[in-house]
Order: structure tokens, then C-alpha cells, then sequence
């Protein structure tokens, strides 16, 4: 029996060697816990950093798409009101050519009328120095045909009665001859007037 205490001490050896060893263990894994815990912790605060980043990056993403889209549609404004643009002015240069061959007809129309009417006054105006220069010729001419005219009755008047009554004279016709051979001169004078068309 005196077996007992070294087996009783035996025991209570191990006992304390397993209560160290659970003491050490013990301690080791609250150790353990506490660096999971603190891990634990940190790598909580880093995902509610980045779900805070992410949540910043998503309302960035949404505002950045919102201006994409705003900006997507100033574009397509942009390039109606172009296109517009572009149409309004092509529609102004047709219109302006349409017009500018109107006038340009219209100018050689017009430049047709005038050589027209220069041509017309030119003849006209010839006609006119024509008619002028004919006017001087046929006064000429009636003067000098009044001039004749009055010279056949002066010739008339200043023949006495004896003188008529010797024209008429029916033997000889001297007289008669002479006063013929008058009046043909006097025929040749105004047929030498006579205006020629």
C-alpha cells in the first residue's frame, strides 16, 4: 500500500501536467480567439469599407450613366439641329440658285429687250435723219414747184387779149406752137420736182 502515494502523486503529476498543458492550451487557443476575433473584426471593418466603397463606385457608376445618357442625348440633339442645319442651308443655296436663274433669265430677257429697242431706235432714228433729210427735199421741191406755178401765171396774166386771141389763131399755129413748146417746159420744171418714194 505504500504504493498509493507514489501513484497518488503519479496522478496528481499528471493531473497538473494536463491541467498546465490544458492551461497552456487553454491559453493558447484564447489567445488564438482573440487574433480570430481582432482578424474577425478587421476584415469586418475592411468589407464595410469596401461594401462603402462599392456602394460609392455603384452611385458614381449611376451618376457617370446618367450624364452618359444626358450627354448621349445633348449629341443627338446636336446632331438633329445639325443635320438641320445642314438641310436648312442646302434649302437656302437651292433657293438662292433658283432665284439667281430667275434673275439671270430675267437680265437676258431683259438685255434681249434692250438690243431690241436700241436695234428699233437706231432704225427709227435712221428713218428719222431719212425723213428729215426728205422733208428739206420735198420743201426744196414745193418751193421750187411754187415758183413755177407762179411763174406759169404770171406768164398767163401778163398775156393781153390780142395775145390769147393770136394763140388760138388757126392758120399758121406759130403761136400755138410756142405756147405748147412753154407749157411742156413748164411740165418738165415740175415733173423735175416730182418727190421719188
Amino acid at each position: 500500500m505504500r504504493r498509493w502515494p507514489f501513484y497518488l502523486a503519479g496522478a496528481f503529476a499528471l493531473c497538473t501536467m494536463a491541467a498546465s498543458a490544458a492551461d497552456n492550451e487553454s491559453d493558447r487557443l484564447r489567445e488564438a480567439l482573440r487574433a480570430a476575433t481582432a482578424q474577425s473584426r478587421s476584415l469586418e471593418d475592411q468589407r464595410a469599407a469596401l461594401q462603402a466603397k462599392l456602394t460609392a463606385a455603384e452611385q458614381e457608376r449611376d451618376r457617370l450613366k446618367k450624364q452618359n445618357e444626358a450627354y448621349r442625348a445633348q449629341v443627338k440633339e446636336a446632331e438633329q439641329a445639325y443635320r438641320q442645319a445642314v438641310k436648312d442651308f442646302n434649302d437656302r443655296i437651292t433657293e438662292r440658285d433658283e432665284t439667281l436663274e430667275k434673275w439671270k433669265s430675267a437680265y437676258g430677257e431683259a438685255a434681249n429687250v434692250a438690243r431690241a429697242k436700241e436695234a428699233e431706235r437706231l432704225k427709227l432714228q435712221a428713218e428719222s435723219t431719212d425723213y428729215k433729210a426728205r422733208t428739206k427735199s420735198c420743201e426744196a421741191k414745193n418751193a421750187e414747184l411754187v415758183k413755177v406755178s407762179n411763174d406759169v401765171v404770171s406768164k398767163y396774166e401778163a398775156m393781153d387779149p390780142l395775145e390769147k386771141l393770136w394763140d388760138h389763131e388757126p392758120l399758121t399755129g406759130l403761136k400755138r406752137v410756142e405756147h405748147q413748146n412753154a407749157a411742156q417746159d413748164f411740165r418738165d420744171r415740175v415733173l423735175n420736182q416730182r418727190v421719188k418714194p
